[in-house]
């Protein structure tokens, strides 16, 4: 994780003298998780340190109309942090900001308010914090002499693999070594199973820090590859027949004492909390499915054969169903959710999976038995003798599913949820109504 700082305004003054930062990037994020940033002189830091610095939220996908555009920038002084990549004119340093209003309320639409608002629920459930752990995965691809992407990988290379078949080696230790120096602590780095795969894991945090050290990521990741000639994507499936990328995210709930998942003496050494959390989760993992997996490519990796789970069920020893539980315990006690990948928005995937568990809590959902066998082996009828339901299979029966469920429209609050469903529906319009070349390539001369 990128270490947590508690800086005051006064510190974050002298960092900008002793640095020689002169420019201030701004970070917020879109409803589709799109990094957002407004960039201004270091002259300025007076008025965003006072929470004056405004901008226009008319042309933020997802944000407000034009007659209600002026919002305002609070930073959060915790995640500021200075690049070690500088322009030619000086440091930048960047801060994430919460979006609110001229009237000076968090404005409903922010995606990171929206999660500062289910951390609230949590604490009125009695827990202090929930961590996440996240493990992105990325490709990365060639660029031409224009510098856009072709579809030509950057090696050959399987899990695992090492130079000289990895040559996106280097690249990848650039992105390792640059992400320590912003304070993030690195867990592994390694070749993913597809070609021009790869896989960073980085330590736990919580909740809130985490979605800001997933964007932070996404940023040093693309911007390292081009300094190669690479061009890194986060595409779940930009590729037909290899491995697609996901995002797991390992979860765990904390209070005072420590890990609320862990009991000794409980099944599996799982506390009745963990049991209550993961039945939520099952209850609710065809409606958030719409917001951890938010494109119509999403579901192109969500197909059997591929390590990705296809099936709403868990297990504490085999990797094909939706949930596993890591062996390891103590406070690292954690369930994974495998099926996340990294197009979600970072503050509405948490916001959807940690309110899935608190609805499991709240209402002691004991989860299904777990599947401790291949289920991509079972048929149909052994699939529904243990009660395992599919994952929706495109983004447009997932909308359904979303629509449906009350307690995940309640994870995103009605003004994000609303803004959802109609920019989705018309990415799924959009989608159905062009014919691709496998159509012409099935149909054009058989019909």
């Amino acid at each position: 994780m990128a270490t947590k700082h508690d800086y005051t305004k006064d510190d974050i003054r002298r960092m900008v003298k002793d640095e020689d930062v002169k420019f201030l990037r701004l970070m917020f994020t879109d409803l589709f998780g799109t990094i957002k940033n407004v960039e201004v002189p270091i002259t300025q830091l007076d008025k965003l340190l006072d929470n004056k610095l405004m901008f226009d939220g008319s042309s933020i996908e997802g944000f407000v109309r034009i007659e209600e555009s002026d919002m305002y920038l609070y930073p959060d002084l915790s995640t500021w942090m200075v690049f070690p990549w500088s322009s030619e004119r000086g440091k930048i340093a960047r801060v994430i900001c919460e979006v609110y209003t001229p009237d000076g309320k968090p404005f409903e639409g922010d995606p990171r308010n929206n999660l500062i608002r289910v951390l609230e629920d949590m604490k009125k459930a009695g827990f202090t914090s929930f961590n996440i752990g996240p493990e992105p995965e990325f490709f990365l691809f060639k660029m031409n002499d224009k510098g856009e992407p072709t579809l030509h990988l950057n090696d050959k290379g399987s899990y695992f693999d090492m130079a000289p078949m990895d040559l996106g080696e280097n690249c990848r230790r650039e992105i390792v070594l640059t992400l320590e120096e912003m304070g993030f602590d690195v867990e592994a780095a390694h070749h993913e199973v597809a070609p021009g795969q790869h896989e960073i894991d980085f330590k736990y945090a919580d909740a809130l820090a985490a979605a800001d050290n997933i964007q932070t990521f996404k940023l040093v990741v693309k911007t390292i590859a081009r300094k190669y000639g690479l061009y890194a994507t986060f595409m779940p499936k930009p590729l037909s027949g290899i491995n697609g990328s996901g995002m797991h995210l390992n979860m765990s709930l904390f209070t005072e004492s420590g890990n609320s998942f862990f009991d000794e003496k409980g099944e599996m050494e799982l506390s009745q909390d963990a049991y209550y959390f993961l039945g939520g989760l099952l209850k609710h993992a065809r409606a958030f499915t719409a917001v951890c997996n938010p494109i119509v490519n999403s579901y192109k990796r969500l197909v059997p054969g591929y390590e990705a789970p296809v099936y709403v069920a868990w297990s504490g020893s085999n990797r094909s169903p939706l949930i596993r539980i890591p062996s390891a315990r103590g406070n690292s006690t954690r369930l994974e959710v495998r099926s996340v990948d990294p197009t979600a928005n970072p503050y509405l995937a948490i916001a959807s999976v940690l309110e899935a568990g608190l609805d499991g809590l709240k209402n002691k959902i004991e989860p299904e038995d777990s599947v401790d066998r291949n289920i991509y082996r079972m048929d149909a009828e052994e699939r529904q003798e243990s009660h395992i339901k599919n994952l929706p299979d495109t983004l447009h029966n997932a909308l359904k599913d979303l629509a449906a469920d009350e307690v995940m429209k309640n994870a995103l609050g009605p003004r994000l949820y609303q803004s959802f469903i109609e920019a989705k529906n018309l990415e799924y319009d959009s989608y159905r109504t062009q014919v691709s070349g496998w159509e012409r390539d099935q149909y054009l001369e058989k019909y």
